[in-house]
């Protein structure tokens, strides 16, 4: 389905039951196309979760309502949406030969042969753009905004890995251009999806907790901070060194950076932000669902002393978002690898929650796959509402409805925007070692002046927003 077309608006969007056909309209033209017609999808990024991504966007076809087809499952040649690029900055990746590669297994580039393989996604874009309807984002987090935004205003549809941003700054121009652009996003967050969300959120709005008022979230996992390597070891055959740093400001290579070598980057500041970065926005996501959160009036964070290269192995982050209608002024708390909240301490947790709203007339235990409503004997009797939430059709299949329909994703960069936000800004607290008074529609701290030096970054010669 690849075309020129910059889709910036769904002027119509008329299925024909027997047909299946999608009238699309934007500022230049409109386009006619069947619904069941492949997507022309690029992706940057292909190994570790970029090859999950992969298989279920470019996968085998299920049935799904009248007239449409998503892609889900293993990918079958021939079959699915279709793949036009690859891109990656480390070719050994896209043959399946660095360590620590993720399920599916595989050689990305011999299941796509007809896939046009690049290394630089600003390449791939240019000289492609005519034959891209969509892209999808698996790069580190410092690559996360730049791509999805220059796709998004070439009108390509995007789907980004968490956390979307590597800045406050950033996440919010992400939304904006998504808005302005119209296309379809989707965040991966991949739970929202899930049924288990779903029966949570029920449970919240039929008020089987009373007024709930707190949602604390604690990640057990640990580390530590590093100092910069001093050694320069040789850039391994295969990697681009200069493509990996993208926008970031330039440091000599070492296998510490690169999970392709072995590394981990989402612990140094310049590239990820550590376990609150990485993991955030999924238990987040919860939280800001459940109680229609968005921008926190104040946040303040505590840990070990502020490390200049790494992010802490131990850190505590407390959000105050105002009251939202008839809600409550509510609180968000973020703790890893330290003792957990008080409510995680002093009552029974079990061993597998993550995450805990508080009410006024109980508790609600939660984690991906399962809660429980506390004190069990307070609630040995209680009858669940009925579940009315509609089910996701898939997270991964919300965002090829959404590029081919216009229906609606549940993390799109509207509502995931905030959540990414909100993330970056535990981490900017941190640095600064002071409590910050946020003001979200002017995107300042208002009491901390130094605070707003580390909403953005420089970029490099070269790299845009």
């Amino acid at each position: 389905m690849a075309h020129s077309l910059n889709r910036r608006a769904f002027l119509t969007a008329t299925t024909h039951t027997a047909a299946g056909l999608i009238i699309l309209g934007n500022s230049r033209s409109a386009r006619s196309y069947w619904v069941n017609e492949r997507l022309a999808i690029a992706v940057i990024g292909v190994g570790g979760m970029g090859a999950v991504n992969l298989s279920l966007v470019a996968a085998d076809n299920v049935e799904i309502g009248s007239g449409y087809r998503i892609a889900r499952g293993e990918a079958v040649e021939g079959t699915g949406e279709s793949l036009v690029a690859m891109c990656d900055v480390d070719v050994r990746t896209a043959a399946d030969s660095a360590p620590g590669r993720r399920n599916p297994p595989g050689d990305s580039l011999a299941r796509f042969p007809k896939a046009k393989v690049y290394r630089d996604y600003r390449r791939m874009l240019d000289e492609m753009d005519a034959q891209i309807d969509a892209v999808v984002v698996n790069a580190p987090d410092h690559i996360h905004a730049p791509a999805s935004v220059t796709a998004m205003r070439r009108g390509k549809h995007v789907y980004c890995e968490k956390p979307g941003a590597h800045t406050v700054y950033e996440a919010r121009v992400a939304a904006q251009v998504a808005a302005e652009q119209q296309v379809a996003t989707q965040l991966g967050t991949q739970m929202h999806a899930t049924e288990n969300y779903r029966r949570i959120l029920e449970l919240l709005q039929a008020g089987a907790i009373g007024s709930v008022d707190a949602f604390h979230i604690w990640l057990r996992g640990g580390g530590g901070t590093s100092n910069r390597p001093q050694e320069t070891p040789p850039v391994p055959h295969g990697l681009d060194w200069d493509l990996f740093l993208g926008p970031t400001t330039y440091r000599p290579y070492h296998p510490t950076y690169s999970r392709g070598c072995g590394g981990n980057w989402q612990r140094w500041w310049d590239f990820g932000h550590g376990n609150l970065g990485n993991m955030g926005c999924h238990f987040f996501d919860l939280g800001f669902w459940g109680l229609d959160l968005k921008y926190p009036r104040t946040v303040q964070a505590e840990g070990p002393e502020p490390h200049s290269e790494t992010a802490p192995g131990r850190l505590h982050v407390r959000y105050e978002f105002p009251a939202r209608g008839s809600r409550p002024p509510a609180t968000l708390t973020w703790t890893h690898g330290s003792r957990g909240p008080a409510v995680f301490t002093e009552h029974d947790a079990p061993d597998w929650a993550w995450g805990v709203f508080v009410g006024s007339e109980g508790m609600l235990w939660v984690d991906y796959h399962q809660h429980r409503l506390a004190p069990e004997s307070q609630f040995a009797d209680f009858v669940p509402p009925e579940p009315r939430l509609p089910s996701s059709i898939g997270h991964h299949a919300e965002w090829i409805a959404a590029c081919k329909t216009g229906s609606p994703t549940g993390c799109h960069f509207g509502y995931s925007g905030p959540v990414s936000e909100a993330v970056m800004l535990g981490s900017v607290a941190y640095r600064c070692g002071e409590p910050l008074e946020w003001d979200a529609e002017h995107l300042r701290v208002t009491n901390v002046p130094e605070a707003n030096d580390l909403l953005h970054r420089e970029y490099r010669d070269g790299w845009t927003l």
